[in-house]
């Protein structure tokens, strides 16, 4: 093994990884779990709700701060949703990237959809926004050469932060 090789520790991927299907296979969907336990909101890192939407953290990051839009309702098809439901998430996405410019002071953004399973979704029934925060250099040769993503922040210290900013934003109640 040569002498630059280092050990990359990423214990919380183990829950994604046992997780795969899991809900899906006892026909739970965590979303709706999310949405119908707002009791639970800080535990499941929810940052805020609206009638028809709400905004969460992603547990397994693309990078810090990466957060997902979505609907309240359990429905995966976007051409289904009602002219609510889309300005729900567009609201959504927009206030996700005020909220995460005054937490996190990202360069940019991805946003997305992943709409079914052969493209990427893995919560295909469930309609879902990617908020991903990204700064200069912040890919490098551990995703494309080790296959691993370097996440510097906690979650629950980029959680507090975000949170935080969404309370001085006024989406917070």
């Amino acid at each position: 093994m040569p002498e630059s090789f280092k050990n990359i520790w990423a214990p919380w991927r183990m829950e994604y990884i046992r997780s795969i299907g899991d809900e899906e296979a006892e026909g739970r969907c965590f979303l709706c779990d999310y949405w119908g336990s707002p009791e639970k909101d800080a535990e499941n890192h929810i940052l805020w709700r609206t009638d028809d939407a709400f905004v969460v953290m992603n547990r397994f990051p693309y990078t810090g701060g990466h957060l997902l839009v979505a609907l309240a309702e359990h429905e995966g098809d976007l051409e289904a949703l009602s002219d609510n439901q889309l300005s729900a998430m567009g609201r959504g996405i927009r206030d996700s990237v005020r909220v995460l410019r005054a937490a996190i002071q990202p360069q940019g953004f991805n946003i997305g959809y992943n709409i079914g399973q052969c493209a990427g979704a893995g919560l295909p029934d469930h309609l879902h926004a990617h908020v991903v925060p990204r700064w200069a250099g912040d890919t490098n040769f551990m995703s494309v050469v080790g296959e691993a993503r370097v996440i510097p922040e906690a979650l629950e210290v980029t959680y507090t932060a975000i949170l935080r900013a969404a309370e001085e934003s006024g989406f917070v109640q």
